[in-house]
Parts: structure tokens; C-alpha cells; sequence
């Protein structure tokens, strides 16, 4: 029971997360804590990487931790891929997968880190005219 639950708090969890990423972006009242995932998310592919190979996910690995307990033996090598995999049967080549989730973490980076130096920016500007 309690393995079936982590199984079901993940799938919620972690696909929330990795659409939060990719969109969290858009909306002002969210840059702030999407800069924040995105530093999380690049902190576990890149630095915990260096150590447990290049894009490593701790959500993803508890995740099949929780999988193999229940008796799954999943053979996808990312969450991206699983989450296609399982939500449309289509089994697309995993270089494919993992290549267009890098540009589009990359897209969304960049987009994060623009839009909340922009904000910040004009909060400071609008800071220093009142105080003018």
C-alpha cells in the first residue's frame, strides 16, 4: 500500500515539476520559483551527474526505486521518456527524447533567467523613481 502510494505522489509529483519547468516561466507570479526548479533540476543533471552519470534525476531514481519494489521493470532511460511512453504507447528513440528535453530546459532556462532579470530590473527602476 504504502509503495503504491510513492508510485502514484511521483507520477503526480514529478510531472508537475517537469511542466512547471518547461511553463512556469510564463507567469510573473511564478518566475521567481521556476528559477528556483530550474536550479534544482540543473544542480541533479550536472552535479550530481558528474557522479551518477550525465542527467541523473534523484526524483526519477527514487522513483524506480519505488517501481522495482512494486515489481515493474521499467527500461526507459529518462522520466520524459516513460511519461511518452506510458501516456501514448509511442516507444520514440531515446537519444530523440533526451535531446528535446535538453533544448527545451535550455529554452526554458534561458527564458526564466531573461524574464527575472527583467522583472527585477523594473521593480528597481520603479523603486528608485518613487524614491526620486
Amino acid at each position: 500500500m504504502l509503495y503504491q502510494s510513492l508510485n502514484i505522489f511521483f507520477f503526480v509529483f514529478h510531472t508537475a515539476i517537469t511542466l512547471f519547468n518547461c511553463t512556469g516561466w510564463i507567469f510573473p507570479v511564478t518566475r521567481k520559483w521556476n528559477l528556483v526548479t530550474l536550479g534544482l533540476t540543473a544542480g541533479s543533471w550536472f552535479i550530481l551527474g558528474i557522479w551518477y552519470g550525465w542527467g541523473y534525476c534523484a526524483c526519477t531514481d527514487w522513483h524506480w526505486m519505488v517501481r522495482r519494489h512494486l515489481g515493474y521493470h521499467d527500461q526507459s532511460r529518462s522520466y520524459i521518456h516513460f511519461l511518452i511512453l506510458h501516456l501514448t504507447g509511442a516507444n520514440l528513440r531515446p537519444d530523440l527524447v533526451e535531446g528535446a528535453t535538453l533544448l527545451v530546459f535550455l529554452i526554458s532556462v534561458i527564458m526564466s533567467v531573461w524574464l527575472n532579470i527583467r522583472d527585477w530590473r523594473r521593480r528597481r527602476s520603479l523603486l528608485f523613481r518613487k524614491g526620486a
